[in-house]
């Protein structure tokens, strides 16, 4: 039976962020991509112009229609956009509960455009972390939510030792804001830190690399795999598409990976 990777985002109609990142990346997987559109926006590999949020109650009408009929075995959460839809999400996921949880709490968009108003952080850090098998958050996430500065590796763990002391089961720090000739990442839980590194690709095309590293996590998760080989082949996906899509020519600013990548 192909698993089916939920993902609760926002829609990119540019194509490489957002919903979209995330069907394509389930697709390159072997996981079959089911979504709950929690905002459309207006944005390209510029930036973002606009946002217009959905409804809470149709969020809500979007996951009971799914969950009631698929057997949705991992979900990723992305972009959410206001506290109430934070407090929506938290309680579908109690009142129906999956296997794994993948939360990227969006904040920023690649091209610096905030897309969660100034103290949503708190409502994602409450209700939010509790509830994830695995919580993806770049380096300035990381300080936002654990109100520490992350300015190194080290730095780093301890921004994922805090995460995992609000709840989350697992925290994927992603190093990529510190620079440097390789990309290193850590990945935390209550008995183990793993580095993650690879060598750094030299690539503008970056837009929705957040997205697709927690979708492929979450569809990993979907195949039943366990936390630590997942997030190591979502990882291993996310670089092969970054190679691969440095030469694509889409758009004027910050390109899209390449999504179409074996996994």
């Amino acid at each position: 039976m192909t698993p089916v990777m939920l993902s609760i985002a926002g829609s990119d109609p540019s194509g490489g962020a957002g919903i979209q990142a995330d069907l394509k990346t389930a697709a390159a997987l072997g996981a079959y991509g089911a979504t709950v559109i929690t905002a459309l926006t207006a944005q390209n590999t510029l930036g973002v112009t606009g946002i217009h949020a959905v409804p809470v109650h149709f969020i809500t009408a979007q996951y009971d229609a799914v969950v009631d009929d698929l057997d949705v075995r991992a979900v990723k959460i992305g972009m959410l956009g206001s506290v109430d839809v934070i407090e929506a999400v938290a309680a579908m996921l109690r009142r129906h509960p999956v296997p794994a949880v993948v939360l990227d709490p969006v904040m920023v968009a690649t091209s610096g455009d905030r897309l969660l108003p100034p103290g949503a952080e708190a409502a994602i850090r409450d209700l939010l972390l509790p509830l994830a098998t695995v919580v993806t958050p770049n380096v300035p996430e990381a300080a936002m939510l654990t109100g520490r500065q992350v300015g190194s590796v080290e730095d780093m763990i301890e921004a994922g030792h805090a995460l995992i002391a609000l709840g989350a089961a697992h925290a994927l720090v992603k190093g990529g804001h510190l620079g440097g000739e390789d990309s290193v990442d850590v990945l935390v839980s209550a008995d183990e830190v793993i580095r993650l590194e690879a060598p750094r690709v030299n690539t503008a095309n970056t837009h929705g690399t957040g997205c697709t590293l927690s979708s492929a996590v979450a569809s990993r998760l979907a195949h039943g795999e366990p936390v630590v080989p997942a997030v190591a082949a979502a990882k291993d996906y996310l670089t092969r598409a970054l190679v691969a899509g440095a030469g694509l020519r889409i758009g004027h600013g910050n390109g899209p990976v390449d999504h179409q990548v074996a996994g």
